[in-house]
């Protein structure tokens, strides 16, 4: 496989900083192109597209104590560093075009990667300097807003996500990166573990089902925002600030709660707890199914009823059996993604 260059571009935080999904994937990815060999790059704000505030001095925190080399340019508002390899620059959100465009003059990179919010405008400025790829982390229009762009290609990440892609885009199906792991035992200590309790991924639900099963123990770890308060009337749930380390936590627990009640594309919280032996309970919507593939760990979203009878029916000897499972299906996703990427034509082979 050809090495050359690759610049990810997008509006929101650069890695190693991570609020969610879209970012662990495009970090991960980015990491790979760099270990075969790729000059990768990575552009990006501090000023997060959804805050009216920047970022920059809990980053440079972060950094400093994490023993990572940065430049940081005052007058700009400029942040550069590399990590893992990948040259990183976090600029302002209002010089984040410009950049774009003098970094596409100076690199000449062979593929641009961009996703998310204003990604039409990046997909659209680097088209005809380079192939262009956009990711579609979610079915939601601020995913799907980059084809508004016209990338070359259309990143899927899951079935269901590429079965809800515009026919005249040139769709790829290309489930996240994940990094292998060995299976381990159980640590003991946890019982049901739910990740990012807000609203549309299940928060009520999670009311609920404290108050109908008093005597499980519930973990819920902060996720978008925090909403510890909400949950401080239920003795029974522990609330736990973001953490990088979530292996941990996975392998303290005995099954993963993914109750979304909105369309979810992929969740990689179900493969990454897989492949630290936690098996996860999901809603029957987006593509929640396709990620658990066991139809005897869904339930509809919502139905308290439902999800309360399916975790009492799970024993200790069926959640072992359930872990087991979840693991052999969760270990080919842990695979090198840069050869899906060439044979689809993206990259060169």
């Amino acid at each position: 496989m050809t090495a050359g260059t690759v610049l990810f571009a997008w509006r929101r935080i650069p890695p190693p900083f991570l609020i969610g999904g879209a970012e662990v994937s495009q970090q991960l990815l980015a990491e790979e192109f760099t270990a075969s060999g790729w000059d990768t790059h990575y552009l990006a704000s501090h000023e997060p597209p959804w805050s009216t505030t920047s970022d920059l001095p809990a980053m440079l925190q972060h950094l400093a104590a994490a023993r990572i080399p940065f430049e940081h340019r005052y007058r700009a508002g400029e942040l550069r560093y590399t990590c893992n390899g990948v040259a990183v620059r976090a600029v302002p959100q209002e010089r984040l075009a410009g950049v774009l465009d003098g970094m596409l003059d100076d690199l000449a990179p062979d593929l641009v990667v961009t996703s998310m919010e204003g990604a039409a405008d990046l997909a659209a400025a680097a088209r005809s300097r380079a192939v262009v790829a956009g990711w579609l982390h979610s079915v939601s229009a601020t995913s799907v807003g980059v084809l508004g762009g016209d990338p070359h290609y259309a990143l899927a990440t899951s079935r269901f996500v590429l079965e809800r892609t515009p026919p005249s885009q040139t769709a790829v199906l290309f489930y996240p990166p994940f990094r292998p792991a060995p299976m381990e035992g159980a640590a003991g200590g946890g019982d049901l573990l739910m990740v990012n309790p807000v609203p549309a991924k299940g928060a009520e639900l999670m009311h609920r089902l404290a108050e109908l099963l008093p005597d499980r123990r519930f973990t819920l770890v902060e996720g978008w925002w925090d909403t510890s308060a909400e949950f401080a009337r239920h003795p029974n749930v522990t609330y736990v600030p973001r953490t990088y380390d979530m292996g941990a936590l996975y392998r303290r627990h005995r099954l993963l709660l993914v109750p979304s009640t909105v369309d979810d594309a992929f969740p990689r919280v179900i493969v990454e707890a897989a492949l630290a032996g936690l098996p996860a309970a999901g809603s029957t919507r987006g593509g929640i199914p396709e990620a658990i593939t066991d139809p005897d760990l869904l339930a509809p979203p919502g139905d308290h009823t439902a999800w309360t009878a399916l975790i009492r029916s799970l024993t200790p000897a069926l959640l072992d059996e359930a872990a087991a499972a979840a693991y052999r299906r969760a270990v080919p996703m842990a695979r090198a993604c840069l050869p899906e990427l060439a044979a689809a034509g993206v990259i060169p082979t």
